[in-house]
């Protein structure tokens, strides 16, 4: 499904949120911070648009994903071999989330939009990024999340129930594909839950923020340095604190 609607994938994502994509983008690479010299695993990348605003601080950036279409036409699009030349501190890799082709501790940061709902043991993914993580390293999370407002959540449904299937059929090549996004947003847990699954999964200083009234939540999380890998359970306990 992903490998049929890569070609339009962008254009498709900036009209269905009504251009509300680029900010949601925007307040990731904020969160992330990335710094040249870093190493940056952008994990559900697509076809790395995402990554390459991280790519732009200089810091190298591996932009992976399990679609080997949205890998090929990232790779396209800004690779050695694109017109001028592509992002030379980008790199493309095809990766299932619960099995990481990477090593421990390799990352500076790790960071996932948009994609945690569609893999099929989130937890397990959870806990894989954490694995490549170097200790006191970061997680940063964007999702689609429930609002927490009954009346905007109501107005939230209908656009996605209604709305949203009719302007998929007018720009996507496959519409069939977002009426899963409907379901899949629908589905999905609530901000305090995915918070939950971050702490389970071992992640400390889990936090998160409501972005468009709760559309989507931005997760962010520490991995433990190794002194506090021993604190980490108890840590989990706490609640998360939305900030």
């Amino acid at each position: 499904m992903f490998d049929q609607v890569a070609p339009g994938y962008d254009r498709t994502n900036t009209v269905l949120s009504m251009g509300n994509d680029r900010f949601w983008r925007a307040a990731t690479t904020r969160a992330v911070a990335p710094r040249r010299g870093q190493r940056i695993l952008d994990l559900a990348a697509g076809t790395g648009a995402s990554s390459v605003a991280l790519a732009r601080s200089g810091a190298d950036v591996v932009a992976a994903d399990f679609s080997p279409g949205m890998i090929a036409e990232g790779t396209r699009r800004y690779g050695t071999g694109s017109p001028g030349g592509g992002i030379r501190n980008l790199s493309f890799v095809e990766a299932d989330a619960t099995d990481l082709p990477f090593g421990d501790d390799e990352f500076d940061a790790v960071t996932m939009s948009f994609g945690l709902r569609n893999v099929n043991e989130p937890k397990k993914a959870l806990r894989e990024l954490l694995r490549v993580t170097r200790p006191g390293g970061r997680l940063v999370i964007c999702e689609f999340s429930q609002p927490p407002s009954k009346a905007f959540h109501g107005l939230y449904r209908f656009y996605n129930d209604r709305v949203l299937p009719v302007v998929a059929k007018t720009v996507s090549s496959n519409a069939e594909a977002y009426d899963y996004l409907n379901e899949s947003i629908r589905d999905w847990p609530d901000q305090r839950t995915l918070s939950a699954w971050i702490r389970q999964a071992g992640w400390t200083d889990v936090a998160h923020r409501n972005l468009s009234m709760g559309i989507v939540a931005l997760h962010r999380a520490t991995k433990p340095a190794a002194d506090d890998a021993g604190d980490a359970a108890a840590l989990s306990e706490s609640p998360a604190r939305p900030r």
